[in-house]
Order: C-alpha cells, then sequence, then structure tokens
C-alpha cells in the first residue's frame, strides 16, 4: 500500500491540530501550515474533507481556526487514512471484502488462491492503523518493533 501525499499531510495537520490546540484554543490553518510545511491551499482542501468527515470543526472569527471534534484519543489514524485514502484494500479485486464488488473487477475472483493473501494483508494494516490513535502519535508511543 502506497499513503498519498493528501493522507501524509492530513495526518500530520490532524496531529498538529491536537497539539497546538491546547485547551480547545483554535488553530490557524495558517499556523498548521507552517508548522507542517504544508502548502495551505492544499491543507485547506484535506481539511475540508477532514471537517466533512467530523474530525475537526471550525470556528470562525478573529481568533478562529480548526479544533479536533472529539479527544485525540477517540481518532484513530485507521478512520483518517480511510476518509483521506479510501479502501485499504491493496488490489481492486479486495474491494471492501464483499465478493461481489470483487468479481465487478475480476472474474476470477470467486476462485482466486492468492485473493486469501491480499484479505489477510488487507485485515492487517486495517488492524494496525485502527490500533494507533492521534493521541498515540502524539506521544509516539507505538514502537517500531510493535508496528513490524
Amino acid at each position: 500500500m502506497k499513503v498519498s501525499q493528501r493522507t501524509e499531510y492530513g495526518l500530520r495537520a490532524m496531529v498538529a491540530i491536537a497539539s497546538m490546540a491546547g485547551e480547545r484554543r483554535p488553530v490557524p490553518l495558517s499556523a498548521v501550515a507552517e508548522a507542517e510545511g504544508i502548502p495551505e491551499q492544499f491543507l485547506d482542501q484535506i481539511v475540508m474533507q477532514l471537517r466533512k468527515a467530523g474530525f475537526v470543526k471550525s470556528v470562525r472569527g478573529v481568533n478562529g481556526g480548526y479544533l479536533l471534534s472529539r479527544p485525540a484519543e477517540e481518532i484513530s489514524v485507521g478512520s483518517v487514512v480511510r476518509v483521506l485514502e479510501g479502501s485499504l484494500a491493496p488490489m481492486g479485486c479486495i474491494g471492501d471484502g464483499e465478493l461481489t464488488v470483487a468479481e465487478e473487477f475480476c472474474d476470477r475472483a470467486s476462485h482466486c488462491h492468492t485473493r486469501s493473501v491480499w484479505l489477510r494483508v488487507m485485515a492487517a494494516v486495517t488492524r494496525a492503523l485502527d490500533s494507533i490513535s492521534l493521541a498515540d502519535v502524539m506521544r509516539d508511543e507505538v514502537p517500531l518493533m510493535q508496528a513490524l
């Protein structure tokens, strides 16, 4: 699985908003863009997608900006990645794991011996990403060897 720049920037922005917001103080998008080295126009598009998905909320006004919509402990990396990236399936024939979707991509899906490999890969990636919260990332509590 290759993660897009949109997803990389989106996850970094979520962590930055969580870190910079402190006690519910909105973070201006310009501050996030500067701190993370992300083009502000691109970040604006990404944050709009995250807002529509319910991960962040905006506060208007002079002291406005963005806040997480719920605690960082309650937001998994996996949920953010799925919003920005789409399905975590490594192959088109996996879809979201449903056979009817798979058969739209490949007429061998119902009797393919290697499909189970890709289903396992998707399950492992999903479990790994869903087990990490934004709070974990902020605290850097995910040991490298655990991830491997």
